[in-house]
């Protein structure tokens, strides 16, 4: 009786860490996955962007032609968005200063109302605007993955797993002081809503659950389904 008690004994000590380990492991596993995903719907949302910006400014220059130095602005700070870098944190500073060149570039319509009632302007606008609302989704969702994958990559005791299983810090994605995102012409009190769906319509923020965890956001229009392997921006 005594030698089974003592076999059981032996058997949990060895059976349990490797349980731990194997459970640890494929969680490790599944976060960086998620994040590597999470980060890929982003990125597939800043090349729409990006797509959309040269046509928005055509549409521009043909009413505002003496603005010839805000719409430069919008283009230098698209070329440079698009080659600003691999990493998320690259990216959030070099988006940052797309988004604000946007900004100045939709303010400039206020001064010209044939061109906001251009159904070509108004049509890029609302695109640019729900665009802009899915990556603002997307980066919440993506920032609280990072934010579990790097707990636990910086905990004990599963940092001690975390090598093994190809999972390390990532970066987040953040949006940079002053960033306010890309404003919406006005049209009036009667008007005054702001063009494109909001972050309810799109699915939202994700929810914090019990334990911590978050669920994904509503799928993105035109979602990929090929697993990304690491954090690669899209040449556009």
């Amino acid at each position: 009786m005594v030698g089974l008690i003592i076999a059981l004994i032996v058997l949990l000590v060895i059976v349990l860490p490797v349980i731990w380990f194997i459970v640890s492991y494929n969680g490790l596993v599944k976060l960086r996955n998620r994040v590597q995903e999470a980060w890929h719907q982003i990125d597939v949302e800043l090349k729409r962007r990006h797509d959309l910006i040269p046509n928005l400014v055509e549409t521009v220059k043909g009413y505002a032609q003496h603005e010839r130095s805000t719409l430069d602005e919008v283009l230098r700070a698209r070329s440079a968005a698009m080659s600003g870098g691999n990493s998320p944190a690259q990216a959030a500073q070099s988006e940052g200063a797309l988004t604000q060149a946007l900004g100045r570039l939709i303010a400039v319509a206020e001064a010209y109302p044939d061109l906001k009632s251009n159904a070509n302007f108004l049509a890029l606008q609302q695109e640019l605007a729900s665009t802009e609302d899915r990556i603002a989704s997307g980066r919440r969702y993506y920032n609280a993955i990072v934010r579990e994958l790097n707990t636990k990559v910086e905990s004990i005791p599963t940092k001690w797993v975390a090598g093994m299983a190809g999972a390390a810090r990532a970066e987040y994605f953040e949006a940079q002081q002053g960033e306010r995102g890309v404003p919406t012409v006005s049209f009036g009190a009667d008007q005054g809503n702001p063009v494109g769906p909001t972050s309810q319509q799109l699915g939202g923020a994700p929810q914090q659950l019990e334990g911590g965890q978050f669920t994904e956001p509503a799928p993105y229009p035109q979602q990929q389904q090929n697993q990304p392997q690491g954090y690669p921006r899209q040449q556009g």
